[in-house]
């Protein structure tokens, strides 16, 4: 036992006699070494990216600090990608023997980055490139991936940091800014920060400062401008027409752990004064006082997603979201949101200035809450999910904003916009010869555009939650917004109270005051398809039913045949291009036939319709007003029509 445990010991003596021995021969040859990786790195930057990597001096300054002059990677008949002047750091040598890099000093002068991007491609695309093969091959962990991206990066971070006159510099295509860092510098954990902004904008003087503390994985950062001004974010507005600011956002990580193959990432983001204009947005800037995001992020393998506990409060609204992508055998986009239960009058004041305008000013009593569940499966798009609920409890608008919904209820004047010109007004009422009472209109009219536009319009309360389904579905097959999920309710409130304008706010308008308006009882259904009929456009400058059943058949709208009335519910998509739906001989096309056809159908089926209402349908229709000087110039002059639909919902 005695002799066993002196071997151990001799061992252990001969082994710390030989890491001496090496670690004095690092010491003796550190800048031959140094030299040589230098070289590795060169001939790999050269091999991999094409990239002239040097560096003109670089030595060490006793054991683990190093000085390096004139660092520059050019990528091969590019513009510099990097340049420093001078860069000293000091590596913690017990991490760099278990073969990572972390950096306990860094100095750097008079140096900058450089991304520039023009005709002939940009100095940074090899970069990405080969970042994307790595992040494939690598995608079955996205934990794993992220923990070891995430750690190399804070490892980079120094504990003690010196920047000065280090600029990053972007180009792109002419599009200029550059972000001129005068001083950086992290000492104690403390971070101060002074940024010269350059760019098409005003020049900015931008700060970045609170706590960081990268090994242990927590920072709190606040950036705002100097002066207690706004920041104005540069580049977007060239780039994407955003336009966009805030007075200060604040960063949290309070956590990054790695536990059983799952990176779990927790903290908070704030944002004080944020505006936005857009004009997919909306027509107005956009103004959101406070908001912040308390973030719980997991990221697994082959998943990630927003956990269920985080957080989004806007003002006094709360949402609780929960996002997941799975990327297994089958693609799985899983998205819930739920707004607890909130005073009604507290959401109407959390919603943010100017997005919309037509809510602004409304008052509520009452409470409510919302869910949100949506799931789509890539293979398996009929299993897809979405469900809407909103619960209201003792809700009621006590005044209407901009828009005062109770005017369906009374004569007023109605006036199309197209392509954001004001057409002719249009008098609903009884002081309009033109005005058809909803018992006045034939029952074949308003069987066939029901059918065909809103089968359930008198049962529903303004969304069918199947039609969402099939829009998005039909939507995500075409990789555009191609279809919409209108409703007969949603069409009148396009019509009546908004624009057509195509933007996320006129769409959030739309939802809210259909709402209100099938909820709140503001008015009865028969009212809403009458006010429907007489304000829809059914042809060029033709506005409502009675105007229509003059326009294509000088009659009455109650006197209307089953065939016309197929006719004139089939044109509602496409009003404006009605004459292609005939020959050259003023008779309807076979696809225009096969389209009745499917109506009456359809109609028959549900039994909508009787045999008996079919009989003499076999008889064309004749076009006998206005409308036939239209098929008589189809085909002998080039008539501009206008592709404007009555359901132009495409956002």
């Amino acid at each position: 036992m005695k002799q066993a445990k002196q071997k151990f010991i001799l061992s252990l003596k001969i082994a710390g006699i030989i890491f001496a021995l090496a670690l004095l021969l690092i010491f003796i040859f550190r800048n031959s070494l140094i030299d040589t990786v230098i070289a590795r790195l060169e001939t790999k930057m050269m091999r991999d990216y094409q990239c002239d990597f040097s560096v003109k001096k670089a030595v060490f300054a006793g054991v683990t600090s190093l000085h390096f002059e004139d660092i520059s990677l050019l990528p091969k008949q590019k513009d510099t990608l990097i340049y420093i002047e001078k860069l000293d750091t000091k590596i913690n040598f017990w991490k760099l023997f278990l073969g990572e890099v972390q950096l306990g000093k860094l100095e750097v002068s008079n140096g900058f980055v450089q991304l520039v991007k023009n005709k002939n491609g940009s100095n940074f695309e090899v970069f990405l490139n080969s970042k994307k093969d790595t992040i494939s091959s690598n995608r079955a962990n996205y934990g794993k991936l992220t923990y070891r991206i995430l750690s190399n990066l804070l490892n980079l971070i120094p504990t003690d940091l010196q920047l000065k006159n280090f600029d990053l510099k972007i180009d792109d295509t002419g599009n200029k800014v550059i972000f001129d860092c005068a001083t950086m510098i992290l000492i104690n954990k403390k971070l101060t920060s002074s940024i010269r902004v350059k760019s098409d904008l005003k020049e900015q003087l931008w700060s970045v400062s609170g706590f960081a503390d990268p090994r242990n994985n927590k920072m709190d950062l606040v950036l705002s401008a100097s002066k207690n001004d706004t920041i104005k974010v540069p580049f977007l507005e060239k780039k994407f027409n955003l336009k966009t600011g805030f007075k200060s956002i604040h960063f949290v990580l309070n956590e990054m752990e790695m536990s059983r193959g799952i990176l779990n990432l927790k903290g908070t983001t704030s944002v004080q004064n944020l505006f936005v204009y857009h004009p997919k947005i909306s027509n107005k800037e956009m103004v959101l006082r406070h908001a912040q995001f308390d973030y719980n992020f997991n990221f697994g393998k082959r998943f990630i997603a927003i956990d269920s506990t985080s957080k989004i409060q806007i003002n006094q609204l709360i949402i609780k979201p929960y996002l997941c992508y799975t990327n297994d055998v089958d693609k799985i986009y899983s998205l819930q949101f739920q707004i607890p239960k909130i005073n009604a009058q507290d959401f109407v004041e959390s919603l943010p200035e100017g997005l919309l305008p037509h809510i602004e000013g409304m008052k509520a009593k009452g409470s409510f809450n919302y869910s949100l569940n949506f799931e789509y499966n890539n293979h398996h798009e009929d299993q897809l999910i979405f469900e809407s609920a909103i619960k209201a409890d003792k809700l009621k608008i006590t005044q209407y904003g901009e828009t005062d919904l109770n005017k369906i209820n009374r004569e007023f004047t109605y006036r199309a916009i197209e392509k954001g010109i004001l057409q002719r007004p249009i008098l609903v009422g009884i002081s309009n010869s033109f005005f058809t009472p909803f018992s006045e209109i034939s029952p074949y009219l308003i069987k066939s555009v029901v059918t065909s536009e809103d089968p359930s319009f008198m049962h529903h309360r303004g969304f069918i939650n199947d039609a969402f389904k099939q829009s998005i579905l039909k939507n995500i097959r075409t990789k555009k917004f191609a279809r919409g999920a209108s409703t007969i309710s949603m069409q009148l409130v396009k019509n009546v109270f908004l624009t057509r304008e195509k933007t996320l706010s006129r769409k959030l308008e739309e939802i809210i005051l259909v709402y209100i308006l099938e909820n709140q009882r503001i008015t009865s259904k028969e009212r809403m398809m009458e006010v429907y009929f007489n304000v829809i456009e059914f042809g060029p400058n033709v506005y409502g039913i009675g105007e229509a059943a003059m326009f294509y058949f000088q009659k009455k709208p109650k006197d209307l045949t089953l065939n016309e009335s197929l006719f004139l519910a089939t044109i509602i998509p496409r009003p404006k291009g009605f004459m292609y739906k005939f020959d050259a001989s003023q008779q309807l096309k076979v696809v225009a036939k096969q389209e009745n056809r499917f109506l009456t159908n359809t109609m028959l089926r549900r039994s909508i319709l009787e045999p008996n209402d079919t009989i003499g349908q076999s008889f064309p229709i004749k076009i006998t007003g206005h409308a036939q000087l239209y098929l008589k110039s189809k085909s002998s002059s080039n008539i501009e029509i206008d592709s404007t639909s009555n359901d132009d919902f495409d956002f």
